[in-house]
C-alpha cells in the first residue's frame, strides 16, 4: 500500500498478491469444479479397480433423489440452484463499477445475436466429433455407459432436464473459461499455459465416465480456449455448452431406444 503524506486525503493503492490470487483460485474450484474434479478422479480409480469392466458400468447424470415426486422436484431445483453459487461468488470478485460490469468475463451485452450464431457453429464442431467419439470409445471400453436422464417421467422432467443443461453451461464456462482465464492472465500466465491448464481441469471433472471423457473433454477445452483467447467473448460457448447438453439430456430416451447396447441396455 502507499499513503500520501500527512494532512492529504489518504489514497490506499490496492497491490496484486499473489499468494492471496492462488488462495481465492482455490477456494472457488473447491465449492465446485475442483471438487468434482477430485471426486472423478476417485471415482475412476474405483471404476477401474471394480470387478465389472468398464464398458458394463453406467454413470447417471441427471438421477432421481427421492422416491416421492414433490420431493425429487424439489431437490432437483435445490441441487441446480446452489451448483450457480460458484458462479455468483465468481461475478462478486470480477464484477466492475463501470459498465460493463463482466466485462472481464467477457460479457459486454454487445453483439448477442452474432455471438449465440456461432455458438450453434460450435455445437456441430463440437457435438458431431464427440458422438463418434464415444461411439468409438464404447466400442473400446473407454468409456462407461454414459445415461444422461436417470429421471422418471414427470411434467416437470423436460424444464428440469433444460436447468440441468443451463446450470452445467454456466457453472464451467464461467468458471473454466472466463474466471481463470482472468486470473492466471493476472498471475502473469501466457495464452497457451492456461488454455492447457483450463483443458486439463475441464477433462479431470468428466473422468467418472472413463477415461474416453478425459481425452473428449480434453479436446474440447482446447478448441473452446483457443477461441476464448482470440475473442474474449463467452457466450458462445454458453450457448454451445447449453445446447449440446440439452440435446444429450433430452435425446437421450430416443437414442437409448434405438441403439441400447450403446447405454449399456437390453436390446
Amino acid at each position: 500500500m502507499r499513503y500520501m503524506k500527512a494532512g492529504a486525503p489518504t489514497i490506499v493503492r490496492v497491490t496484486t498478491n499473489r499468494a492471496r490470487l492462488w488462495w481465492e483460485i482455490g477456494i472457488v474450484l473447491a465449492l465446485g469444479l475442483g471438487q468434482s474434479a477430485v471426486y472423478s478422479i476417485v471415482q475412476l480409480a474405483y471404476r477401474l479397480t471394480d470387478s465389472t469392466p468398464l464398458a458394463d458400468q453406467t454413470a447417471t447424470l441427471n438421477p432421481s433423489r427421492s422416491d416421492r415426486e414433490v420431493f425429487d422436484l424439489i431437490y432437483q431445483v435445490l441441487s441446480i440452484g446452489f451448483g450457480i453459487v460458484p458462479v455468483l461468488l465468481v461475478c462478486y470478485l470480477l464484477w466492475q463499477s463501470q459498465r460493463p460490469h463482466l466485462r472481464v468475463l467477457g460479457l459486454d451485452g454487445r453483439r448477442a445475436g452474432r455471438d449465440a450464431g456461432w455458438g450453434v457453429l460450435l455445437v456441430l464442431a463440437i457435438g458431431i466429433p464427440g458422438i463418434g467419439l464415444y461411439l468409438l470409445g464404447r466400442s473400446l471400453g473407454w468409456f462407461v455407459a454414459v445415461n444422461p436422464a436417470g429421471l422418471n417421467a414427470h411434467w416437470w422432467t423436460v424444464p428440469i432436464l433444460l436447468l440441468s443443461a443451463a446450470r452445467a453451461a454456466i457453472q464451467e464456462e464461467f468458471v473454466v473459461l472466463g474466471y481463470l482465464f482472468a486470473r492466471l492472465r493476472q498471475l502473469g500466465w501466457g495464452p497457451w499455459p492456461i488454455i492447457v491448464a483450463t483443458s486439463l481441469l475441464r477433462a479431470s471433472y468428466h473422468l467418472y465416465q472413463g477415461p474416453g471423457a478425459f481425452v473428449g473433454n480434453f479436446a474440447m477445452g482446447m478448441l473452446f480456449g483457443w477461441l476464448f483467447a482470440r475473442s474474449g467473448r463467452l457466450l458462445p460457448f454458453l450457448v454451445a455448452h447449453f445446447l449440446i447438453d440439452a440435446a444429450a439430456f433430452i435425446g437421450y430416451p430416443w437414442a437409448a431406444a434405438m441403439w441400447p447396447a450403446l447405454f449399456g441396455l437390453p436390446s
